[in-house]
């Protein structure tokens, strides 16, 4: 276990290329993170945070927005402990949480292959995939309590894929050279699901938890400095309702849609969490955006989202192009082998097709940039690679290929037409999941008041690149074992005082949802929502995707604002506010969009170094890979809201590391 001797020192930013865009704030720190060895944080905050008896537990009331991994798992897991809970969801079930999508698998540091791996090391593995922008001790408690998750799961009967033998097999993901990824073919996230679904209606049943489907959250209630309750919008009636609790947690996913086309389900939005931000809630590193390079390419201007294929066929698919461009139109089976270019295992040998995300998705954007991108073009060139499994097939026979990986490849034929079993895949990049989102402590709570944030709605556990099989477990990792021992040190101050609807505040914040409302039906313009994502998505692909540059985010900022007024002077919204009106959902959660994209430039602007998913051009080492300078960025970007004609404001969180020293990555 390799420890640096001191800790790491403060950056001190020297380039400032978003000068003029934003203020900068007071510096601010996580309060809730013990100090000492790494290793003894998490036993030691469990210790201190005080307790809530079980008579008492019936006294509090918890608000939960999201029932996917994360939010399913804290309201059964809140449920089961006593505390009243209410599970708001916009999805006509809690089982259609995104969740549902995840395909490849969930990390956890258990060595059953006896290859090496451990709780450091997966530790390590997730800093160091995060090219050093997480926070150190809320990513060594996540590889801690990753063992829990699967005894857990299996508990709840998740039918994890199992050896001959019959013990739980495991599989490599990306970043990492030992097998620690946990999975149920290509049906992990579902099958997780499943399992917390069961947990969480089993609370419904006994009456410790409500549910409100097809419910959408519009803003937040805060009450002398403290979150009390949500706005929400009943999506079949169109009612507006308040709704009080002594404490609210958010897990509400990712902003991934903000690039309009993504691997995210079509109704994944930022919503829930803006309008937390415009309350005051601080939004950290917006502009880390993950890039699966694993992924169906785009095959035209008609799509309205991409389909992950999942990262656990680079175990056995291998990614190569052609040599020579005059080769791209070619059958890929009467390529000879020594015309190939298996580019990931010729630039990166001890990893090969298994380097982290940012790193592979890069790449295959440089060959295609080269011209030697395969499948029909799209646009000026051809958006694709191959991911060839003939060699598996040929080592391991088809039907061993088939037991791993069946159902994806049965996915992949119905969607493109092409049998993958005869004929190699092919992938490209798409927008996945974003690192960035609420910023918050070591409890998971945010700087406002009462706020916790789960799940890939925070910031805290995966820094600039997540590594895949991570997400599930972090979800599960804060439902299940820290926000149920981290909400109640908060909760123990409670019952707070009752609020009603009639409370100012209750009526103010309700009031301003109607008249947003109000405002986004009156426009009376030409232009659908979707024209507008659409365009938006554009312009952050173009200019915010996987390469970005000082001159392109200044332009990408311009044509957001420019786009920004024309929305609130050209948006047609059909029907009517007073029932179910999908055209008003779109038009506020585009609304939306169009505010966090601006910031997501502003951030990427600010940050002038590249680290995992944010590359820019101007900081590269000699043979193209990202630069970090942690002289000046080692810090968290936490982000104020400066209100809506004024500038965000800037506050840095320094990420100091005592457990392990900071260094470039290398992958080769």
């Amino acid at each position: 276990m390799a420890t640096p001797k001191t800790a790491s020192k403060a950056s001190v930013q020297t380039s400032d290329d978003a000068h003029g865009y934003y203020v900068l704030g007071d510096p601010i720190a996580d309060t809730k993170g013990p100090d000492g060895p790494v290793q003894q944080r998490w036993d030691t905050r469990k210790f201190e945070a005080r307790l809530v008896n079980p008579a008492n537990r019936r006294k509090l009331s918890v608000i939960i927005v999201g029932t996917g991994l994360a939010g399913g798992s804290a309201a059964a897991t809140l449920g089961e402990a006593g505390y009243q809970v209410k599970a708001f969801y916009y999805q006509d079930s809690a089982r259609r949480a995104h969740s549902i999508a995840a395909q490849g698998g969930i990390n956890a540091a258990k060595n059953y292959k006896e290859d090496g791996d451990s709780v450091f090391r997966l530790f390590y593995d997730t800093v160091k995939g995060g090219d050093y922008r997480s926070r150190e001790s809320n990513v060594y408690r996540l590889a801690e309590v990753s063992a829990n998750i699967i005894d857990q799961c299996v508990a709840q009967g998740v039918p994890f894929a199992r050896e001959y033998g019959g013990l739980l097999d495991n599989r490599s993901f990306g970043g990492v050279q030992v097998s620690r990824t946990f999975y149920a073919r290509g049906q992990t996230g579902q099958q997780l699901l499943i399992g917390a679904y069961q947990a969480l209606e089993r609370q419904v049943a006994v009456g410790s938890v409500t549910q409100y489907s097809r419910h959408e959250m519009l803003d937040l209630i805060v009450v002398d400095g403290r979150t009390r309750g949500i706005v929400a919008r009943d999506m079949v009636t169109g009612e507006i309702e308040t709704h009080v609790a002594d404490v609210v947690v958010l897990a509400t996913g990712g902003y991934g849609n903000v690039f309009f086309l993504s691997t995210n389900a079509m109704g994944c939005n930022v919503t829930a969490s803006w309008r937390a931000h415009r309350k005051g809630a601080l939004m950290a590193n917006p502009c880390y955006t993950q890039i699966h390079p694993t992924c169906i390419p785009v095959s035209g201007d008609h799509q309205s989202k991409l389909t992950l294929m999942s990262e656990s066929l680079r175990n056995d698919g291998r990614i190569w192009v052609p040599k020579r461009r005059e080769d791209c139109d070619k059958d890929p089976r009467e390529i000879p082998e020594e015309d190939r270019d298996y580019y990931l295992e010729r630039i990166y040998p001890s990893f090969g097709n298994l380097v982290p995300r940012d790193i592979a998705s890069r790449q295959a954007k440089y060959v295609c940039d080269e011209g030697r991108g395969v499948g029909p073009m799209v646009g000026d060139f051809r958006r694709g690679v191959y991911l060839d499994f003939a060699d598996a097939i040929k080592r391991l026979g088809r039907g061993a290929v088939e037991e791993k990986y069946g159902n994806l490849f049965d996915m992949y034929a119905r969607i493109t037409g092409e049998n993958p079993y005869v004929t190699p895949m092919r992938i490209y990049p798409a927008v996945h999941y974003v690192m960035g989102g609420l910023w918050v402590d070591y409890d998971l709570e945010s700087n406002l008041r009462g706020l916790f944030v789960a799940g890939e709605a925070n910031f805290s556990d995966h820094g600039a690149n997540r590594l895949g099989a991570s997400a599930l477990m972090q979800g599960l990792a804060d439902g299940y074992f820290v926000l149920p021992n981290t909400i109640r040190d908060y909760l123990a101050d409670g019952p707070f005082e009752p609020i009603g609807d009639d409370h100012p505040e209750v009526v103010a914040a309700r009031a301003a949802v109607q008249e947003r409302i109000d405002r986004l039906m009156s426009i009376g313009g030409t232009r659908s929502a979707d024209s507008y994502h659409k365009e938006l998505g554009n312009i952050m692909w173009e200019y915010c995707g996987m390469e970005r540059t000082e001159e392109g985010l200044r332009k990408a900022i311009d044509l957001i604002r420019e786009l920004r007024a024309d929305f609130y002077s050209n948006l047609k919204v059909l029907g009517t506010a007073d029932s179910l009106n999908q055209s008003l959902e779109k038009a506020g959660r585009v609304a939306d969009f169009i505010e966090l994209g601006e910031l997501m430039c502003i951030d990427a602007l600010n940050r002038r170094e590249s680290c995992g998913g944010h590359f820019r051009a101007e900081s590269q080492t000699e043979d193209g890979e990202a630069l970090r300078h942690d002289d000046q960025f080692a810090y968290v970007a936490a982000w104020e809201f400066g209100g809506d004609d004024g500038e965000p404001v800037l506050h840095k969180e320094d990420l100091i590391y005592t457990a392990i020293e900071m260094k470039q990555r290398s992958y080769k």
